[in-house]
């Protein structure tokens, strides 16, 4: 078996017993043995934060508004969209963008290269992967990371918008640097970057999944917890993700507010836009997909997400098919999927705008596909979110 695979297969077994499917007595042994490392695991993200908060490790400034956006939990909150949201609306204010990524599961550099930046002093030695300048994409989602990729796509300039600049280095500071000196950055946004400590944010801005907050509160690898609940007191602000705007998130404000008090909350959800042609990118509207046959393919954290808007819009699911968080698709699986959507009688396949991004080379005949474009929705708290921006812009 390929290494990716069996290591797919292990996330997913993982997976399963975090969500406490347990089927055997080898499936509880296992749960105990997550128990005992996600003990010493909270240990060490504890042990790590004390040695910042005290000074003894230094977090380094880089003489810029750095926001850092990022969960305490691990995938599923719907950050991508968010950072998209305020990098579009920093650029139209009149800041210089530049989105930091680490790039997760982009193609890495030849180990050479990585052995000679992991000593260099100088930045410039081994520059950061340049996605896009704001102008123009200059890596494909395998060598950039699908969400780097995506969001470099999707924030190009426009009209009388300044473009945002995407820039891919596991060294934020390094990547930070970079933007500064080459791309003229003013405003950096710190993706992912919640447990990226070392870089010192001006602000920083918490997703909290309003659906599945903190799933079972146990840190990883039993839960999903990437540290204490406790921590989030370090946010200013807290974005209520995949809100529906009920009554019921009283109390998990209500917690919130108990662990920070001084947060500002602002409920959003992910609003369905339209459908776009994975090969055309060609658009049609939301109803295109009522009353019609679908085939679902996702590889994300929470695909019953993508899929409930597949039947809230109006389509019968007949066939879906799931991959493991961020699965770059080979051609054979593609082709697999094709094959069942057709016995399944499907009229259409559809997937996310993250594994659009992920596809292998298209097959010259191809059923109707699309991805589904998603935006976010503020639903409460709009003052707070202008506060924000404001604050940013006028500082």
């Amino acid at each position: 078996m390929p290494i990716r695979d069996f290591l797919e297969k292990t996330e997913q077994y993982a997976i399963e017993i975090i969500n406490g499917r347990q089927r055997s007595t080898s499936d509880r042994l296992f749960r105990v043995l997550l128990f005992l490392l996600s003990r010493a695991y909270r240990n060490v993200v504890q042990l790590r934060l004390t040695l910042y908060d005290n000074f003894i490790i230094r977090r380094q400034a880089l003489g810029c508004f750095v926001i850092s956006v990022g969960n305490l939990t691990v995938g599923g909150t719907g950050k991508t969209p968010v950072v998209e949201l305020l990098a579009k609306t920093l650029a139209a204010r009149g800041r210089h963008v530049a989105i930091l990524s680490r790039g997760y599961r982009s193609k890495p550099r030849p180990w050479f290269d990585r052995l000679r930046a992991a000593f260099a002093k100088d930045y410039n030695a081994i520059p950061p992967k340049i996605v896009s300048d704001g102008k123009q994409v200059f890596l494909d989602s395998g060598e950039a990371g699908d969400e780097p990729f995506m969001l470099a796509r999707n924030l190009l300039a426009q009209n009388d918008r300044t473009g945002v600049a995407v820039v891919v280095d596991k060294n934020r500071v390094k990547g930070g640097k970079y933007a500064i000196s080459h791309l003229q950055a003013d405003t950096l946004l710190l993706d992912d970057g919640f447990q990226y400590i070392k870089l010192q944010p001006w602000l920083n801005i918490l997703l909290v999944d309003s659906t599945n907050p903190f799933h079972n509160h146990e840190p990883l690898p039993l839960g999903l917890l990437r540290e204490p609940i406790k921590n989030l007191r370090r946010a200013d602000f807290i974005f209520l993700t995949k809100s529906n705007g009920g009554n019921h998130l009283r109390h998990l404000r209500s917690f919130l507010k108990r662990h920070n008090p001084r947060a500002e909350i602002i409920e959003c959800n992910h609003e369905p836009r339209h459908f776009q042609d994975v090969r055309s990118s060609e658009q049609v509207n939301l109803d295109y997909i009522r009353g019609k046959r679908v085939a679902a393919l996702c590889a994300i954290a929470v695909p019953e997400s993508f899929e409930n808007y597949l039947t809230d819009l109006g389509a019968t699911i007949v066939y879906r098919k799931r991959f493991v968080d961020h699965h770059r698709y080979r051609a054979h699986e593609l082709r697999d999927f094709i094959n069942a959507a057709n016995k399944h009688h499907a009229e259409i396949l559809v997937t996310t705008e993250k594994d659009a991004v992920r596809l292998p080379e298209l097959p010259a005949e191809l059923p109707p596909f699309y991805f589904l474009r998603v935006e976010i929705n503020i639903l409460d708290g709009i003052e707070h979110f202008h506060r924000c921006i404001t604050r940013i812009c006028l500082s």
